[in-house]
């Protein structure tokens, strides 16, 4: 069917609806009447093919980049294949950034600690004094 390019879009009827397949789960239908809901398994396979694709791009990566290469390090002197020295650049990078996030990531949660405890909503604790002064409430 051909479409005159001057008629505006919104004279176009859509296209028919699709039916759902039989069985098949739509909003409608679904258990909780609403989407379904991801799972842990599902996304446990989710990850496993991302880090297999990934695992075999480095492979490619390093069977591309066999030339070997001339490493010194505080000292130390060898010979490696480009394609696994710049690999374990990369690893010791990643490494260096888990860790100053893992510092970052607690120095944010004793800051959130303080302001949780110094929180004017929050009732005030008895201290043990206050406790002691006029009976414990225990008695």
């Amino acid at each position: 069917m051909q479409t005159n390019p001057l008629t505006p879009r919104t004279s176009i009827p859509p296209p028919p609806a699709r039916q759902p397949a039989i069985g098949s789960r739509t909003p409608s239908n679904s258990p909780t009447g609403g989407p379904p809901h991801t799972t842990r398994a599902a996304l446990v396979w989710a990850a496993t093919v991302a880090v297999l694709v990934l695992l075999g791009l480095l492979i490619a990566f390093i069977l591309q980049n066999q030339e070997q290469v001339h490493v010194q390090y505080f000292g130390l002197v060898g010979s490696v294949p480009l394609g696994i020295a710049l690999s374990i650049a990369a690893v010791i990078g990643g490494f260096l950034v888990a860790i100053t996030g893992t510092i970052r990531i607690a120095q944010l949660r004793t800051a959130a600690t303080r302001l949780h405890h110094r929180s004017p909503t929050r009732p005030p604790t008895k201290t043990r004094h206050q406790l002691f002064r006029h009976g414990h409430p225990a008695r």
